[in-house]
């Protein structure tokens, strides 16, 4: 995963990067691990984040203050978190949170969609060859062809 991280009215201090890729690595466990391993062309990871931390104000010392933002791109779809709250590692935990409901909800659309794909397959294989070519006779005993 990789990850890049943007900052506006903020000093990056090495230990909030540390906690950013410390937040945003444990959510590797949600993303299965051919999207982790799959690279384009480009040699681009398949997954990517990007992360936005911001003073919101410069002039209140309460409140509010901080915000983080998480956009996280995977194969198909871009999940987005954001949240503001009076200190920054308490926003990154908000977002941490929040983009990992939404990767459960991504990783078990994604396992429903392969079972439904896996059971119309296995109806289409139960189904006679006869059925699929129209050959097959009604319960009338009218062939399908006579078009009567």
């Amino acid at each position: 995963m990789k990850i890049n991280i943007k900052t506006s009215n903020l000093d990056l201090t090495p230990a909030i990067t540390i906690y950013i890729d410390d937040k945003i690595n444990s959510l590797e466990k949600f993303i299965s691990g051919k999207e982790l391993k799959d690279w384009d062309e480009k040699n681009q990871a398949a997954v990517e984040a990007d992360v936005e931390i911001a003073r919101t104000t410069s002039h209140h010392r309460q409140g509010d203050i901080f915000s983080a933002e998480v956009n996280l791109k995977v194969p198909g779809r871009i999940i987005r978190a954001e949240a503001k709250e009076w200190d920054i590692r308490v926003a990154i935990d908000r977002v941490k949170d929040e983009l990992q409901i939404e990767l459960k909800k991504y990783k078990n659309k994604q396992e429903t969609e392969f079972r439904k794909g896996s059971r119309l397959l296995k109806k289409l294989i139960s189904i006679s060859p006869l059925a699929w070519l129209g050959k097959e006779k009604r319960k009338g005993g009218r062939d399908l062809e006579e078009g009567i």
